[in-house]
């Protein structure tokens, strides 16, 4: 009988990790442009110059700081000058200098991603991309035509200042998250990927998240699993290790073709657990499952290219399809599966 304790937890050994698919891309002609602002905002001394650098930048000036949100121009103003003349904003960009240097390892990192893009769609054309830092601002924009970075957001455990929010939230905000989460960001748009819309089920979200994450992750084919779907390198392997009796759990209490948004929050959203499935089963494991129908259907469709994946809507023809069915553990399923047992 397997016992509950080790469900999902450091009992599973490590399974190493090789790359998908590498495209060729040495010869690629990718032009991205960067523009670097993190000294922009630490610089300014006066109110016009903050607003001179907003009327230059009325992205960040309105998505990153949410200037509609503010009831008129002077109040908006005043509030961003009192926070950027802060002495802590100067902390905060050493701390960024300190951890991403002059962002050529970034700067690589978003060439080879689009140039895999590229290789893809052959007419997709590289937004320009700003690095700035914010005060915890803002983590990430991202349009077909620009990506904005607060640098700041990303600074990892060792930061002074982090942003306001859980532990198991926080692991994703380390550097060598920022582009992987960008693709995810493109793998998820409906630019790419296409769904039915009017499918409400837990399966379609399963599935629409899962081709994301097959999408970032060929956009980026070394990188590993983990990082993509924010899970410890424990929480990854015990996953794979207990694939049977995650799927188990779904499939005994009629998960899939549930459209009631508390099921979409115990299975799909942003959670540190999964109790439902176990006491250590990681949050939003419904999504890593739908990761897997999506790599068992491509497995098996091999002729099957990415740009036709992102195409097909169905996502009860994809798990069809993909003849989905992990092997199920010898021993008593249900009590071991069971919270608390």
């Amino acid at each position: 009988m397997l016992s509950a304790t080790c469900l999902l937890t450091g009992c599973a050994e490590d399974k190493e990790e090789t790359c998908v698919f590498v495209p060729k891309t040495s010869e690629a002609d990718i032009n991205i442009q960067f523009e670097s602002l993190e000294d922009s905002l630490p610089a300014i001394t006066t109110k016009a110059e903050l607003v001179s650098f907003f009327s230059q930048h009325t992205t960040l000036r309105d998505y990153f700081f949410s200037r509609p949100a503010y009831p008129d121009d002077s109040v908006f103003i005043n509030e961003l000058f009192h926070r950027f003349t802060n002495p802590h904003l100067d902390t905060l960009l050493m701390e960024t200098k300190k951890v991403f240097g002059d962002l050529t390892e970034l700067k690589g990192e978003f060439r080879t991603a689009f140039a895999n893009m590229k290789y893809y769609y052959p007419d997709f054309t590289p937004p320009k991309i700003i690095t700035v830092i914010t005060g915890l601002e803002g983590d990430l924009y991202v349009s077909d035509s620009l990506v904005i970075i607060g640098l700041d957001y990303f600074l990892g455990p060792n930061a002074k200042y982090k942003p306001n929010m859980y532990e198991y939230m926080l692991r994703r905000y380390q550097k060598n998250f920022i582009v992987p989460s960008v693709m995810l960001l493109y793998g998820i748009d409906d630019r790419f990927n296409k769904t039915n819309v009017d499918d409400k089920t837990v399966l379609a979200d399963m599935i629409a998240f899962g081709k994301a994450y097959y999408f970032a992750k060929h956009m980026m084919p070394c990188t590993a699993d983990s990082i993509f779907i924010a899970y410890t390198q424990e929480e990854i392997n015990g996953s794979r290790k207990n694939e049977g009796l995650i799927w188990y759990r779904f499939i005994e209490d009629q998960v899939l073709y549930e459209t009631g948004h508390q099921v979409k929050q115990k299975y799909i959203d942003e959670r540190p657990k999964t109790i439902e499935v176990g006491e250590k089963c990681p949050g939003r494991i419904g999504t890593w499952i739908g990761w897997e129908i999506v790599k068992t259907y491509m497995k098996r469709y091999p002729e099957t290219t990415l740009p036709q994946l992102m195409l097909i809507q169905s996502a009860d023809k994809i798990f069809k399809d993909s003849k989905y069915k992990p092997d199920l553990p010898k021993g008593n399923v249900t009590k071991d599966l069971k919270p608390g047992a």
